[in-house]
Formats: C-alpha cells, structure tokens, sequence
C-alpha cells in the first residue's frame, strides 16, 4: 500500500502576530506554486499580553481574511501560556489555490497591543 506523501503537518508558524483592534491583516501562509491546500486548524498561542476585547478575528484568503472562519473570539487568551485551537469541523470550504494568502484581521481585536505566535495547520497537494 502507498501511502500519500501529503499528510497532514504544520505548514508555518508565524510569530509576532499583531492581534490590537485596528491592526490590518497579517499572511499567515501563502499556497506555493503548482500547489492546492486545505487549511485544518490554527493555534494562536502565547499571547504577549490579554487578548481582552478580542472578540472578532477572520481568517482566510483575500483583504478581509474571510473565507474560512469569521467572528473568532480570543478574548479569554488572557496569559502568555495561552492557547487555542481554532478548526473548520463540520463545515463546507473552498480548497486554497497557488498563491491565496491565508491570513488573520482582527475586525475587533484587543484593546491593547498584543502579539502571538500562530500555527497553521493542513496539508498541501498537486494541482
């Protein structure tokens, strides 16, 4: 039996996230060339303060980062151990095409000027 080549695994990490209301969106993971994706799951994490008033984060391809998950709340992110996994569980998506930026925008985000590191999730195939 062959097994694909394609699991699922992390596909980036990006730190240094600004998450404060106001900030603009932040690419997350960009689709290589000649290459499709599905996105899985994110995990903001490590906050470098509270996330409070933090409750309306995108994600997703185009300017609005809205086209995989809308009105995400990480307000309860209040430590820097934080965590959370956010997943597209039980839910129709459209497969990422080469080059769709995947990102995050805080439509409003924490009061206060707080970054995170952000894991993404998913696995990538062959056009």
């Amino acid at each position: 039996m062959d097994l694909d080549q394609n699991v699922l695994s992390r596909l980036t990490t990006k730190t240094g996230v600004e998450l404060q209301n106001g900030d603009g969106k932040t690419i997350l993971f960009k689709v290589p060339e000649g290459q499709k994706c599905i996105i899985t799951h994110c995990v903001p994490r490590n906050p470098s303060g509270s996330l409070a008033g933090g409750t309306d984060f995108d994600l997703g391809d185009g300017a609005n980062a809205d086209t995989w998950k809308n009105a995400v709340d990480l307000s309860s992110m209040t430590a820097t151990t934080d965590y959370m996994v956010i997943e597209g569980n039980n839910a129709k998506y459209t497969i990422f095409d080469a080059g769709d930026e995947f990102g995050i925008k805080p439509v409003t985000g924490a009061t206060a000027d707080v970054t995170a590191t952000i894991d993404v999730f998913g696995y990538l195939f062959d056009e």
